[in-house]
């Protein structure tokens, strides 16, 4: 039977970057490996060419449809994070999150869809749910990264927009001793916006891998730090009224500028050992500390929308329906200055071992443990010119509409002026209950996520010397999932209510500008010192806002998963094929406990604990099979059946009801006094049976050409839904009733629909078109994605969270000598994104199509033939080199921006040294 061809330079490079171990491919035959071990020392490639040569060799010696991403060397990814690689694969996008990329949408579905592993071990989120947040993971600690989009039975982490594998380097694999050292400052073009802020921070990390006795033992310990600057001016509206020919005027907005210092630390640690050729073992910790801290100052303009209901002065200026130039009189602004801070902590730790029993049979274990825990503080700090409604100096506020869909505005009042603006709340946003209507003065919300995932795999594997099924593998994973959630919110009230307050001196800091919108300077002061310094009273939202207790939640995911794959090697009319087919049984047992809230006759909140979960089976059979039509061209055939978990918040126990007394009688259950809404613990996942079919043509070891097309049938979909609910043991106020059941709004498995795409990409070097072009090369992709999902045959079709119909990337790179220049584009069009709303939660939005454009230049020294700097080289980077806003809309009309954030761009110039 004949391979699938692989020279020596892609097999080496194979050996060097496959480190993952629960998704590992068949290794290369025994005479290979000996190759690899007599001529691997003569190969030397180094750089940008490096990095793609081994990711061409990973995408080639899969058996599943892959795209992957290497380190062009250890510790010289240069991105601030895995996410912005991940952002240029073809069918892969990311959304930005205060200017840096976040989370990444596969084949245009949301992460909800997509599963990150690290070394083929699921991996727990700091998120609210699923969604890995790659920020998380520095570049310096990856090897490489795969990512799945096909899967096959020993993929224990299915998803259905795809599989992520973030794997690092293993140490005897690696083969040499190397030490690496990276230094780089970094720099925000905005300058610092807040007086407290800083445009400066740094990036440094070190690296080092060795291998001892008899190289039985290797070891390796990577430690990256960052403290990176971010500034950010954002026009933000409240909404806009009015639709369609109407006169559509914001109804209220909250503009500001922001100053972040994200601190990242990162560690890793492997140790690997091998005491004879039967026996591998090897034990891996991750751990990463993230904090981010923001500063933001802005002011909130109530127009229509505000407690007066400010009306649109006469004279106005409208284009087609959109008032684009206008008078608001009599406005009181509320002056913000908030402070948002976030610690997150991510450990990953896991042991595997491998054994070669016999010829034929091997054995594989794998233990893993991880854990997130997150907690955010937001502080938000009110001011202005009176306490409550009415009471402070009104403005007349001009706006008008600008080319980017921001705003600018022409005051009256001078928001600088400390004999005016004072602390306290200028708009009377208490409660009426617990806080007098003129009393919040501030709030905080602090929630608190924790997440702990801990497995076991067990795998046997039995190699056939005959026949097509070249071997056969099964195997159980059993893993368990626990996430909580704690959300509390915090009124603040001034000790010296009802009095305003003048900012003490010692508090006050520079005047911040606001002039980007027009509204000139702004008091500031340091509010987070105010309130550690004892200034504020605190009453918690609890007491009266069902929402916050209904967002407290814990979870359970005890997931069972026997699994078997053959895997072959045969042939198809003279057409050598390689490929597996395989099936998962996978059993699950989810729970969930929150609390059932209603308000007595106070206003209070009662809450009631109520818990709710599922069991059930699902059946995903899988195959992958590649043809080599020709020489180094292969068509790619996979069908597999694949789920999706729900989102946590969604499997929440938690509602909210409501009892009418006046329907304590009735017996139809049509009119019963019961109803509620909330989430769903028996919620059951997303299902999909999806098609895929490729074809790539390799040219060497330069480039190659890949066309793929997916159909993705989702077998349902989760829209919200009345069903029964049995409210019995409920407490009631008044007459007992004679109904005990009602209809809840809550999440449920609906009617599904379909997803599909096409996905081209091009990978070449310059001197396969002409010799004087040595050093060119280009990478290339575009994709475009389309879906169909409707609650039910009569309604409109729903559009998919994270779908961007066109995603394109391009690098253009020249490399030669030493030298180094490189630039990236990437293009998505407009998706529905979530972002940040009202205390914290997340809300969806419409996100504007955006290209961002990174670039940078580097030399390298060790081309240089001068010995004493052999390992040194120097690189300049600058991130977001057009300056791409990031942009979200409202009611499908782009015109009513919703947010305009500018994050400037970042500049790092740095050094490196390898030993």
């Amino acid at each position: 039977m004949k391979n699938f061809k692989l020279n020596m330079l892609t097999i080496a490079l194979v050996a060097a970057g496959a480190s993952s171990v629960a998704i590992a491919q068949e290794t290369q035959s025994t005479e290979a490996q000996n190759q690899v071990q007599d001529q691997v020392e003569v190969i030397e490639v180094r750089g940008i060419r490096r990095s793609l040569q081994q990711s061409q060799a990973l995408k080639m010696e899969s058996t599943s449809i892959v795209e992957a991403v290497s380190a062009e060397e250890i510790g010289k990814l240069p991105d601030m994070s895995i996410a912005e690689s991940l952002a240029r694969l073809p069918g892969l996008a990311a959304q930005r999150l205060d200017g840096r990329a976040n989370v990444v949408s596969v084949r245009g579905l949301a992460p909800d869809f997509t599963t990150a592993t690290l070394n083929g071990r699921e991996q727990v989120t700091v998120g609210d749910n699923r969604g890995v947040e790659f920020d998380q993971y520095p570049s310096e600690m990856m090897s490489n990264v795969v990512v799945y989009k096909t899967p096959d039975a020993s993929v224990m982490a299915q998803a259905i927009g795809g599989t992520i594998d973030m794997q690092t380097i293993r140490p005897l694999a690696h083969g040499e001793q190397t030490m690496v050292v990276n230094l780089r400052g970094e720099r925000n073009s905005l300058g610092s916006l807040n007086p407290d802020g800083t445009e400066n921070g740094y990036r440094g990390s070190f690296s080092y891998i060795d291998q001892f006795l008899d190289d039985t033992v290797g070891i390796a310990f990577g430690y990256a730090k960052m403290v990176s600057p971010n500034q950010e001016e954002r026009w933000n509206a409240w909404g806009y009224t009015g639709s369609g020919d109407d006169n559509i005027s914001i109804g209220g907005a909250k503009p500001f500028v922001r100053s972040s210092e994200l601190e990242r630390d990162g560690w890793l640690g492997i140790v690997e050992y091998k005491p004879n050729e039967a026996v591998t073992t090897m034990v891996d910790v991750y751990y990463s500390k993230f904090n981010d801290t923001q500063l933001l100052r802005g002011i909130e303009l109530p127009f229509i929308w505000g407690p007066q209901g400010n009306t649109l002065q006469p004279g106005y200026t409208s284009d087609n329906g959109l008032v684009t130039k206008g008078v608001y009189n009599d406005v009181e602004v509320v002056m913000r200055n908030d402070v948002n801070m976030r610690d997150a902590d991510t450990i990953a730790i896991g042991w595997n071992t491998e054994a070669q029993l016999t010829d034929l049979w091997s054995v594989e274990t794998d233990l893993s443990y991880s854990k997130a825990d997150r907690t955010d503080f937001g502080l938000e700090s009110y001011s202005g010119s009176g306490r409550g409604y009415q009471n402070g100096v009104a403005d007349n506020i001009a706006f008008e509409y600008t080319a980017d869909g921001s705003m600018r505005f022409t005051p009256t009042l001078d928001y600088s002026d400390t004999d005016i603006m004072k602390l306290g709340g200028p708009l009377s946003w208490g409660n009426g209950l617990t806080v007098a209507g003129n009393a919040q003065d501030g709030f905080i919300n602090t929630p608190h996520v924790e997440d702990e995932l801990s497995a076991v795999r067990l795998t046997a594997k039995r190699v056939f010397e005959q026949g097509s099924i070249s071997s056969v593998e099964f195997g159980i994973n059993s893993s368990t999932r626990e996430k909580s959630k704690r959300d509390t919110g915090l009124y603040l009230t001034l000790k010296d209510y009802p009095a305003d307050v003048a900012v003490p001196a010692n508090y006050r800091l520079p005047d911040v500008s606001l002039d980007f919108i027009g509204m000139g300077n702004m008091l500031a002061y340091n509010s987070l010192a105010l309130y550690r310094d004892g200034f504020y009273n605190e009453t918690n939202d609890a007491l009266n806002d069902t929402g916050r207790v209904q967002n407290n939640w814990d979870i359970t995911e005890k997931v069972l998963t026997p699994y078997a794959k053959a895997n072959v090697e045969s042939e198809v009319r003279g057409i050598p094929v390689k490929g597996n087919f395989g099936l998962q049984a996978v059993h699950t047992d989810q729970s969930s406990s929150g609390f059932a809230t209603t308000k007595d006759s106070a206003g209070y909140v009662v809450a009631t604990p109520v818990s709710g979960g599922d069991k059930y089976w699902e059946m995903l059979p899988s195959f992958n099979f590649g043809f080599e039509v020709a020489d180094e061209q292969v068509v790619r055939v996979a069908a597999a059946r694949t789920l999706a978990r729900a989102r946590m918040d969604r499997m929440n126990a938690s509602n909210g009801y409501n009892y009418d007394i006046t329907r304590a009688q009735n017996t139809d259950i049509n009119a019963s006094p019961w109803s509620a809404s909330g989430s769903n613990p028996a919620l059951r996942p997303w299902m999909a049976r999806q098609y895929d079919l490729s074809y790539e043509t390799y040219f060497g070891d330069d480039g190659y050409f890949a066309a793929a097309v997916f159909y993705k049938d989702l077998e349902n979909y989760i829209f919200n839904e009345q069903q029964l609910y049995d409210f019995t043991g409920l407490p009631v106020t008044g007459a007992e009733p004679n109904l005990r059941q009602g209809y809840i709004s809550t999440p449920k498995n609906g009617n599904g629909g379909h997803v599909q795409g096409l996905e081209l990409t091009l990978s070449v070097t310059g001197q396969m078109l002409h010799q004087s072009l040595t050093g060119f090369g280009a990478i290339l992709s575009g994709s475009y994605t389309d879906s169909e999902v409707k609650e039910n045959a009569s309604s409109a079709p729903t559009a998919l969270p994270g779908l961007s119909e066109k995603v394109v990337n391009a690098t253009l790179y020249y490399e030669n000598s030493g030298f180094e220049v490189r630039t990236s584009a990437r293009y998505r069009s407009d998706f529905l994104g979530e972002v940040t709303g009202i205390s914290l939660t997340r809300q969806t939005v419409s996100v504007q199509a955006e290209t961002v454009i990174d670039a940078q230049i580097g030399y390298d020294f060790s081309e240089s033939n001068i010995e004493s700097l052999e390992g040194l080289s120097v690189l300049f980077q600058v991130s977001n080199l057009n300056n791409e806003p990031f942009v979200t809309y409202q009611n499908g009309d782009s015109r009513q921006v919703r947010d305009f954030q500018n994050y400037g761009r970042n500049f790092m110039l740095g050094i490196s040294y390898k030993l």
